[in-house]
């Protein structure tokens, strides 16, 4: 059995795309590609002051609040969010310009972005305590808050690992965020 876990301490800021704010990727698929041809990306967002969002055309993103008091999206000038509950995640087009309005200081968020000529991708929030096995289409799972447990490794608040067919345990008070994302069937 091969563990793929990824450390908090590991993971390197690097600009957003339109180099208004810092992001560090926790994982892309395929591993080697570029900004512009990842199939699905996963990263944190550190958002401290009302930079408009990149635009990623032909991309589905969820984003979901980890700490601070969040922000307010407007998406197209028309459609309105409030990102303001932690580990509730969001779903919306890459391509749509995104403003936002701080709702306090500055936050955390973490996204996925899947290219959506390749397929579909969801995160979902676990709270419930004990021992889970991942959905066969879970590419990822984050500890957001707390701590889990996978053969005998302890992940805390901010790691992350890429399931195998292995089971975890997380811990009384704690969040995961599951990622899952798969290619469209065709028939």
């Amino acid at each position: 059995m091969s563990l793929h876990i990824i450390r908090a301490a590991e993971l390197a800021p690097q600009p957003w795309k339109n180099g208004k704010g810092v992001t560090r990727e926790i994982a892309r698929f395929p591993a080697n590609a570029g900004g512009e041809d990842f199939l699905w990306r996963v990263s944190i967002a550190e958002v401290d002051s009302a930079a408009p969002f990149s635009t990623f055309p032909g991309i589905d993103r969820q984003i979901v609040l980890l700490d601070g008091a969040g922000f307010h999206m407007t998406l197209d000038s028309e459609r309105t969010h409030a990102l303001t509950t932690p580990f509730e995640p969001f779903a919306f087009p890459g391509e749509a310009r995104v403003e936002i309005a701080m709702a306090g200081g500055a936050t955390r968020d973490f996204n996925l972005m899947v290219r959506r000529a390749w397929g579909r991708g969801e995160v979902r929030a676990c709270r419930e305590p004990g021992r889970h096995m991942p959905d066969p289409s879970c590419v990822l799972v984050y500890v957001a808050q707390g701590t889990a447990t996978v053969a005998g490794n302890v992940l805390r608040a901010g790691d992350a690992w890429q399931p195998d067919r292995t089971a975890f345990e997380l811990a009384e008070a704690g969040v995961a965020l599951l990622v899952l994302a798969q290619p469209h069937v065709y028939r």
